[in-house]
């Protein structure tokens, strides 16, 4: 069980650190409007970015694994939620297993013991 949580924890930062990076970077069309539709501006999108970030540093520490994996969940249910009010279906079911992760981890425990 360890290896599947070490496998994870680094997925799952990885994931955070990379979406957090990519807020930063100039948006293409089709994601201007997949967040102009999420109702979500330009202007939020360096403090969504920054968060991320943080989630993914924060989830290689014990101390804060358990606040971070809740963050992560936190962040998914409320990009689920601005899909289905958008009415965008696919988009709040391809989230599904993103939000799974950071339960999962959390079911798993942080694997490294001090």
């Amino acid at each position: 069980m360890k290896v599947i949580s070490i496998v994870l924890i680094l997925i799952s930062a990885f994931l955070s650190i990379k979406h957090g990076w990519d807020a930063f970077q100039p948006a293409n069309a089709e994601q201007t409007k997949m967040m102009a539709d999420l109702g979500i501006r330009k202007t939020i999108m360096p403090f969504f970015g920054v968060l991320s970030i943080v989630i993914g540093l924060m989830l290689l520490f014990p101390q804060t694994f358990f606040i971070s994996n809740l963050l992560n969940a936190v962040t998914i249910v409320l990009i689920m939620a601005l899909s289905l009010r958008a009415g965008n279906t696919s988009m709040a079911l391809i989230e599904i297993p993103f939000l799974a992760m950071p339960l999962l981890l959390i079911w798993l425990t942080y694997p490294f013991k001090f």
